[in-house]
C-alpha cells in the first residue's frame, strides 16, 4: 500500500511538472512572437521606404513610381485645360515684368468665333493659372474685334447658360470674371442680349447680399440697361426690384 500511494504521488508530482513546463513553453512563445512582430514593426517605420513615403522628397513628384494613382495630381484635366493642351486655344501667354498678355498664332479677327468663342467662356470657371487668365482676356479680345456683333449674336443661346454657369460658382474669383464677361459681352451684342437676361439675374439677385459685390454687380446692371435700354430695364426691374435705373 505504501508503495501504491508513493507511487501514485510521484505521477501527480510528474504532471503538475509537465504541466508547468507546458506553460512555460507557451509563455516563452507568446513573448518570442512579441518580439518577432515589435521588431518587424519597428522595421518597418524605419524602412527608408516608409520614411519616404512619410516625408516626400521634391524629387519623388517627378518620379512615377511614387506617383499615387488615387492622389490630387491624377484627376483628369477640365475640357478647357485639356484643349489648351492640345493647342485648341490660337494663343499663348507671354509673361512680362509688370503684366501677362497674349500672343496670337494670327489676328484674332480673322478668327471664327464658334466654337472660340464658347470655350473661352468655359474657361472663366477655370481656377487655375494660366486657365484663368487665357480665358479671360481672349474672351475680352475676341469681342474687342471688328465685326464681333455680328459673330457674337448667333452665339447667344450657347453663350448664356455658359455665362451662368460662372455666375453661380461659388469661387469668388469665378463669379468676378463671369460678371465682366457679361458686362463686356453687353456692350458688344446691345439688346440682343435681352431676351436672354432673365437667366442670368437670378444669380446677380442672390449675390447682391453680399456686401463685396454689392457695388460691381450694381455697376454691371447699369452698364446691362445702358446698353439693352428700356426693354432691360423693365427685365431688370422684374427680377431686382430694388434697383434703381440710370435714368432717375
Amino acid at each position: 500500500m505504501q508503495k501504491s500511494e508513493c507511487h501514485g504521488v510521484v505521477q501527480l508530482r510528474n504532471r503538475k511538472a509537465g504541466s508547468c513546463d507546458q506553460r512555460t513553453s507557451s509563455s516563452v512563445q507568446i513573448k518570442h512572437r512579441t518580439t518577432v512582430q515589435q521588431s518587424n514593426s519597428s522595421s518597418l517605420t524605419s524602412s527608408p521606404e516608409t520614411a519616404r513615403k512619410a516625408h516626400p522628397r521634391p524629387s519623388d513628384k517627378l518620379n512615377p513610381k511614387t506617383i499615387n494613382p488615387f492622389g490630387e495630381q491624377s484627376r483628369a484635366p477640365s475640357a478647357f485645360a485639356a484643349i489648351y493642351s492640345k493647342g485648341g486655344i490660337p494663343c499663348r501667354l507671354v509673361h512680362g515684368s509688370v503684366k501677362h498678355r497674349l500672343q496670337w498664332e494670327c489676328p484674332p479677327e480673322n478668327l471664327p468665333f464658334d466654337p472660340l468663342l464658347i470655350t473661352l467662356a468655359e474657361g472663366l470657371r477655370e481656377t487655375k493659372h494660366p486657365y484663368t487668365f487665357v480665358s479671360k482676356e481672349g474672351f475680352r479680345e475676341l469681342l474687342l474685334v471688328q465685326g464681333a456683333p455680328e459673330k457674337a449674336v448667333p452665339l447667344l443661346p450657347r453663350l448664356i447658360p455658359v455665362l451662368k454657369a460662372a455666375l453661380v460658382h461659388m469661387d469668388d474669383e469665378v463669379f468676378a470674371r463671369g460678371l465682366n464677361a457679361l458686362v463686356q459681352l453687353s456692350v458688344v451684342v446691345g439688346p440682343s442680349l435681352n431676351d436672354h437676361l432673365k437667366h442670368l439675374l437670378t444669380s446677380l439677385s442672390k449675390r447682391l447680399r453680399d456686401k463685396k459685390f454689392k457695388e460691381p454687380i450694381t455697376s454691371a446692371l447699369q452698364e446691362l440697361e445702358q446698353h439693352g435700354g428700356n426693354g432691360s430695364l423693365i427685365i431688370i426691374k422684374s427680377k431686382i426690384p430694388t434697383y434703381c435705373s440710370i435714368c432717375c
